[in-house]
C-alpha cells in the first residue's frame, strides 16, 4: 500500500469546526483591535536568527531548545519565528516607523513556531494574536493592552478572567536585585535543576520560570522589593488604571517573562478550567523599552501582549460556548445538471443585490438540500427540479409556512427583496 502521510508531530491541521472557532477569534480580535486603534502587521516566517539570540537572550529557553534553526542555501543563518515582538521591533526599525506620529500601533494574528514537546494546547506551530505600541512611555499605554484582551476575552464569552501583574524594574533595579538573587540560589544550590544550575550566574531570572524548582522559587527574594521609584510610581499607576477600568487582577511577585526583552510591568492572563484546580494561562505581555537597544537602535518605549489562540479555543469549546452558525437569508435547492447551470446564475443574482444566500451543489438529494436549508434557518429557499429548469422557472418556499409559489426566474431576486423586507 501507498504510505499514508501524516501532518508534522505537534502539527495540527485546522478545519470544519476548529476553523468556525478561530474564525470566530479572530473577527473578535481584528474588531476590537480597529476599535482601538490598532493597524494590522504580518512579518515574515523566517527571520534572521539574530533577531531572537539578541532579542529574546541567548540564555532563554525559547533560544536555546526550541527554535527551528537553519542555513539557507546562501549561507545565512535564520529561523521560524518563535514569537512576534522582536519581529515586529525589527520592522519598526527597519522602515523608520520612529519617523511617524507616536505611537505607533500594531495587531496581529499570525503562526508561531517552537520544538516543545506536544501536549493538550501546547504545539510545534501555533496561532496567537497580539497588540504591540510603540514610541509612548505611559501606564495608560499598558493598561490600554490589557483591556482590550480583557474585552476580547469577555466578547468571546469567557469568564472569570484574572489578570496576574508584577514589575520586574528597569535595568539598574534588576542588576541589584540579580545579585541578591544569586546570593540565595547558592546557599540553595543543592535543591536546583541542571539548567538553574548552569543560569545561575548568567541569567538568575530563570529560575522563576522554572516548573522543576518550585521550592526554590517560594522562599526566594522578591524582584517588587527592590525596584526603584520611578517603577513604584510607575506600577502604581498601572494598577490604578486597572482598578478604574474594573480588571481584577492578582500581585504575583514571582512572575518573571521568560524572555529577555522585558522590563518594567509584566502581566499574564488566567481563567478557571473544569476539572482542574490549577487556572489555564491563555497570553500574557509587559513592557520591553529596551527591546529596540538590543536590536542596533536607540531605547523606543515599547508595550505589547500576546494570547494563544489554540488554547483560547479549546477554553471556549470546554466551557459549551458555542459558535452561530450565519443564517443565510435564502438556500438555492437544485436537482439535475441544467437545474444546477440555473441555480448558479440565481446564486449570483441574489449576491450581487446584497441578499445573504446558501447552497448545496455538490450534493444531489432534494431532500437532503431541503434538511440542510431547515439546519441553516433560512427564511427562503428556491428549489429548482429538471421541470423548473426546462420552464425557466423557480419554486419559492416559504420555510416558516410551508407555502410554495411558482415563478419566473427573471422575478425571483425582487420576490426574495419584498419578502425578505416583510420578515
Amino acid at each position: 500500500m501507498p504510505k499514508k502521510f501524516q501532518s508534522p508531530s505537534g502539527m495540527h491541521d485546522i478545519f470544519g469546526v476548529q476553523f468556525d472557532y478561530f474564525e470566530r477569534v479572530r473577527e473578535v480580535a481584528l474588531r476590537n483591535a480597529k476599535i482601538y486603534g490598532f493597524k494590522g502587521i504580518e512579518t515574515p516566517v523566517i527571520e534572521n536568527t539574530e533577531v531572537f539570540t539578541r532579542g529574546v537572550g541567548q540564555m532563554t529557553d525559547v533560544v536555546e531548545k526550541e527554535m527551528y534553526t537553519f542555513k539557507t542555501k546562501g549561507g545565512d543563518d535564520v529561523s521560524l519565528r518563535p514569537e512576534g515582538t522582536a519581529p515586529i521591533m525589527r520592522a519598526f526599525i527597519e522602515h523608520n516607523l520612529y519617523t511617524k506620529p507616536q505611537p505607533v500601533k500594531f495587531f496581529y494574528f499570525s503562526p508561531f513556531f517552537r520544538y516543545e514537546r506536544p501536549q493538550a494546547g501546547r504545539y510545534r506551530q501555533f496561532w496567537q494574536f497580539g497588540f504591540e505600541t510603540i514610541g509612548k512611555n505611559s501606564a495608560i499605554v499598558d493598561v490600554q493592552i490589557i483591556l482590550v484582551i480583557y474585552n476580547i476575552f469577555k466578547e468571546l464569552g469567557i469568564k472569570d478572567v484574572m489578570v496576574q501583574i508584577n514589575n520586574m524594574g528597569e535595568e539598574n533595579c534588576r542588576n541589584e536585585f540579580k545579585k541578591v538573587l544569586k546570593k540565595y540560589l547558592k546557599k540553595e544550590s543543592s535543591l536546583l535543576c541542571s539548567d538553574c544550575k548552569r543560569r545561575m550566574d548568567k541569567n538568575p531570572l530563570r529560575v522563576f520560570d522554572c516548573k522543576k524548582c518550585i521550592k526554590v522559587k517560594e522562599g526566594a527574594p522578591q524582584i517588587i522589593d527592590y525596584i526603584c521609584k520611578s517603577c513604584r510610581e510607575e506600577f502604581k499607576q498601572v494598577l490604578e488604571f486597572l482598578e478604574e477600568a474594573e480588571i481584577p487582577y492578582d500581585l504575583n511577585p514571582f512572575l518573571i517573562r521568560g524572555l529577555d526583552y522585558y522590563t518594567g510591568t509584566v502581566y499574564e492572563f488566567f481563567a478557571p478550567q473544569k476539572g482542574n484546580e490549577d487556572p489555564l494561562a491563555l497570553g500574557g505581555g509587559g513592557r520591553y523599552d529596551g527591546l529596540s537597544v538590543l536590536l542596533g537602535d536607540e531605547e523606543r518605549p515599547a508595550t505589547g501582549a500576546a494570547v494563544g489562540v489554540e488554547r483560547t479555543v479549546n477554553l471556549m469549546k470546554e466551557n459549551g460556548i458555542q459558535i452561530n452558525e450565519e443564517k443565510p437569508q435564502v438556500f438555492i435547492a437544485q436537482l439535475g445538471d441544467l437545474a444546477k447551470k440555473k441555480s448558479l446564475k440565481i446564486f449570483e443574482e441574489l449576491k450581487n443585490a446584497k441578499i445573504d444566500v446558501a447552497e448545496s451543489f455538490g450534493q444531489d438529494s432534494l431532500k437532503s438540500q431541503i434538511n440542510r436549508a431547515d439546519k441553516l434557518s433560512a427564511a427562503i429557499t428556491l428549489i429548482i427540479g429538471k421541470e423548473e429548469a426546462v420552464e425557466d422557472r423557480v419554486i419559492l418556499r416559504d420555510m416558516d409556512s410551508g407555502e410554495q409559489e411558482k415563478m419566473k426566474t427573471c422575478e425571483v431576486v425582487k420576490e426574495v427583496k419584498r419578502r425578505i423586507k416583510g420578515k
